[in-house]
């Protein structure tokens, strides 16, 4: 947790500070002052008797106590300074701008690791090392410009990357977004993303606290904090838009199930943040949209009015907004007739809204009216309105800036001649507007937030489930996988039902199965990874001689250590998977079974618990959905007893957390039930 004094210091020292301000030291003091903090100021700097008309000390043993340290000296000697501080001078807040940590060999870690242990014990909190500091409505604690323009309605934003935030708040400026606070966390030694966001979280009070949150993460040390104060803070009406940088891997590890081969690192991320109802950014300017269009009043519906006096952007926005499921309704009837009359000769109003590149100010206002209050199907506006450079466009600037804050609907304004009315853009903005640039964009931007999820919160019941079993099998296996019976016996306590198996070893073992079984059967091998690769499968075999026969050739097949005995059933092959990874609860994949699976690629994803309402819609996401219900005279299959099923493996996983890897692949589906075929699992302890 964040201590007070980090956040509103009475009193500040800047180890380091200096007169250059083109040193980290001289310029975050600079920006202190010009900021106008009201508490106290101090610099330490043993060559100085005064820096920038500060109060200045030679060495931090002679300052007064102060609340929060920020600290720009050369590594090695941060540890002593930081013991005097948390010791002698009472300070709980601490930020520290130097380098040469953990980021960059084992001798750095272990300063990082001693300061950090220094400042727990003073009861303290840091920011950093290796990061450009904190703004707030209390002070300027960065070395870097600019200063982004505060307001205590604009985003709070938390950065783990200090050049990536101050890009991040450059582009942002252009287009009008504010802020409420700057965050960055550098090594993230003590304090990182997950604490800031438990402040933000814990302090949270409703009509003060920003209401839209923006994060650049780089790691998410502890997954389960940071689901539980993104998912508090969205319950309690927040927005959160996040870029996690590092989505992609170098080369893919070697896969040790077909849930191994789909399960990248980056899935993770992404079901993280489905879980909690975070909206996923791949860029700056992605994730500045985003922002200004949560900055906007919320529409009741998805029904968009295209409004403009260029005919390619709208056609371009019309594209990527009903490609991604926002609807651009036609507008027709009397009251379209009596728009169009309002308008010169060749506008349209059928939707987009074109009234030309002569169209006056005066039609915006008189369009924009009809939409706010004569159009029903129609939820939101966007107005597009640029110019050739022939005249100023100050007038339709200020009939937008009147009806974005006076209309029930909202209206994203796209000025994109930033060129041609820099001017006029530049006023607009100062009346606290956001101006989007790039329709296409804006679009997709829009496409996402009008299209996310709300958090899923809902628990699982595990009536069904015999948890003391499950338990004891799990207790009673060391890490690996599970034998061919103790994977299948797991799954039957859990309530997922599965085909009847007989293991066999030797052909002695075989003859006394034969006198069960019903032909016809399958015969496959165990040990080998993927049985279909190594032609561990036969299919339909008919009789005790093909039995026999099948056996002998399968146990000579390489690391073949027994073969599996089942009666052959039909059906339409699916796939349900589970996987852990680091610190991040089980993911499940399910979707298209058998040997494509890795092919096709056709599964959806959810982070557990996962309800049975959560699996309906995931196997409502998948390509093969149409099939799965049944097509052109095609049975379907049960895909209540499917989403069930996901559900019963939820709760597997949660009385589970020892199974790092899971595949069921396939379960045969009918029209009437599911039946898992085969198992593996992977424990881990």
């Amino acid at each position: 947790m964040l201590h007070k004094k980090l956040i509103n210091p009475k009193s500040i020292v800047i180890i380091g500070g200096s007169d250059n301000l083109q040193s980290p030291g001289g310029r975050v003091l600079k920006n202190i002052i010009d900021h106008n903090f009201k508490g106290k100021l101090f610099v330490v700097n043993p060559k100085k008797d005064n820096v920038q008309d500060v109060k200045t000390f030679h060495n931090v043993i002679d300052i007064p106590n102060v609340d929060l340290a920020i600290i720009e000296i050369a590594a090695k000697f941060i540890p002593k300074t930081v013991k005097i501080l948390g010791q002698q001078k009472k300070t709980k807040g601490f930020i520290i701008f130097s380098a040469g940590f953990s980021e960059k060999d084992l001798e750095g870690a272990v300063l990082e690791f001693e300061i950090v242990n220094l400042i727990k014990k003073a009861g303290g909190s840091l920011l950093g090392p290796n990061n450009i500091g904190l703004i707030n409505s209390n002070y300027a604690g960065v070395f870097t410009t600019p200063i982004p323009k505060l307001n205590k309605n604009g985003v709070d934003f938390i950065s783990g990357s200090g050049a990536t935030a101050v890009f991040i708040i450059e582009a942002a400026k252009s287009t009008g977004l504010t802020f409420s606070s700057v965050y960055t966390v550098g090594n993230s030694a003590q304090n990182g993303v997950e604490e800031v966001l438990e402040y933000f979280d814990t302090k949270y009070k409703d009509g003060e606290s920003s209401k839209v949150k923006l994060l650049y993460i780089e790691s998410i040390k502890n997954p389960a904090k940071f689901l539980k104060h993104t998912s508090s803070l969205i319950k309690k009406g927040c927005k959160i838009a996040a870029i996690k940088a590092g989505s992609s891997e170098e080369g893919n590890r070697a896969a040790s199930s077909h849930t191994g081969a789909l399960a990248s690192s980056d899935v993770f991320v992404e079901t993280l943040f489905k879980k909690a109802g975070i909206i996923r950014c791949y860029g700056r300017n992605e994730l500045i949209t985003v922002a200004g269009i949560l900055m906007q009043k919320e529409a009741k519906g998805k029904n968009i009015a295209i409004i403009t006096h260029a005919g390619g952007p709208a056609v371009m926005l019309t594209d990527v907004l009903s490609k991604n499921g926002l609807k651009i309704p036609v507008i027709e009837g009397k009251q379209s007739t009596e728009l169009l009359n309002e308008l010169f000769n060749g506008s349209s109003v059928a939707n987009p809204i074109d009234f030309l590149a002569t169209g006056t100010a005066e039609q915006l206002e008189t369009i924009i009216d009809y939409c706010e209050n004569k159009f029903d199907n129609i939820d939101a506006m966007v107005v597009i309105f640029g110019s050739p450079g022939l005249t100023t466009v100050y007038d339709a600037y200020s009939v937008l800036d009147k009806k974005i804050k006076t209309c029930k609907k909202p209206i994203y304004a796209i000025l994109p001649s930033v060129v041609n009315v820099k001017n006029e853009i530049a006023e607009f903005i100062s009346k606290e507007n956001i101006a989007f640039n790039d329709e296409v964009l804006f679009g997709n931007a829009l496409t996402k937030v009008y299209n996310l999820s709300p958090p899923i919160h809902e628990r699982i019941s595990s009536k069904d489930t015999d948890l003391k079993s499950i338990r004891k099998i799990i207790r009673a296996s060391k890490s690996g996988y599970l034998s061919p019976e103790k994977a299948a016996k797991l799954l039957t306590l859990t309530g997922i039902d599965f085909v009847k198996e007989y293991e066999v070893k030797n052909e002695q073992e075989l003859l006394e199965i034969a006198k069960l079984l019903n032909y016809p059967v399958v015969q496959k091998v165990v040990g080998p990874l993927h049985k279909s690769d190594v032609g561990g499968v036969i299919l339909n075999v008919e009789n005790k001689e093909e039995l026999v026969q099948n056996f002998k050739k399968l146990m000579q097949i390489e690391e073949v250590t027994s073969i599996l005995v089942q009666p052959m059933i039909s059906g339409t092959e699916v796939f349900i998977g589970a996987k852990k990874e680091g610190d991040f609860p089980h993911i499940i994949m399910a979707g298209l079974g058998g040997i494509f699976v890795e092919v096709l690629k056709d599964v959806q994803s959810a982070m557990i618990p996962v309800t049975k309402q959560v699996s309906l819609k995931m196997i409502e996401k998948l390509k093969a959905y149409p099939i799965l219900k049944g097509v052109r005279g095609q049975k379907g299959i049960n895909i209540k007893a499917f989403a069930e099923t996901i559900a019963k493996l939820s709760t597997l996983l949660q009385i589970s957390p020892e199974i790092a890897e899971l595949d069921i692949n396939p379960l045969l589906a009918t029209e009437k039930n599911i039946i898992a075929v085969d198992v593996r699992i992977r424990i881990e302890k």
